[in-house]
């Protein structure tokens, strides 16, 4: 095997496992504790912001998303039709969906609520909106912990269907 094969399916399960995992913990663990924690919860979300935590998913999952969609042109012979028609064709694809949808709720809609929370928790008086915020990101959060879910489980079986 080539080197860049290696260093893509690398790339593409580490930070896979990294991104679906640690989306699936937000949305099972963290999310709920921070609507627990009421306006506390701002803290941890502060916490999360001066760790980068919403400027490093998207760079995660874009890398993922870019080393994946390498290795299905390269396992597809540049996407022929007669292997996207194929069980592995179409499983891949399906994660491939679930992957775009996904990275496309976070960037347009989760990404966008957390740092408006973050800011309006500046503000003693935008709590509650702040709050509410939160909660719509949660809620998004968990969409996106099946998509991805979804897609790791269709990847994982891919080759064997």
């Amino acid at each position: 095997m080539g080197f860049m094969l290696l260093l893509m399916r690398v790339i593409h399960i580490v930070l896979g496992v990294f991104w679906a995992g640690t989306m699936i913990f937000n949305a099972l663990f963290l999310f709920p504790a921070i609507r627990d924690a009421g306006p506390d919860g701002a803290k941890v979300a502060a916490g999360l912001m001066r760790r980068r935590f919403l400027d490093v998913m998207p760079v995660v999952a874009l890398l993922t998303i870019m080393s994946g969609l390498w290795l299905y042109w390269l396992d597809s012979g540049g996407f022929q039709p007669a292997f996207m028609r194929s069980s592995m064709g179409r499983m891949l694809g399906l994660g491939t969906v679930a992957t775009l949808v996904a990275f496309a709720l976070g960037v347009a809609i989760v990404r966008p609520a957390m740092l408006s929370a973050a800011a309006l928790s500046q503000d003693p008086t935008q709590l509650a909106a702040a709050q509410a915020l939160r909660m719509r990101a949660a809620g998004y959060g968990r969409v996106i912990a099946v998509l991805l879910a979804v897609a790791a489980a269709a990847m994982a079986m891919a080759r064997y269907i």
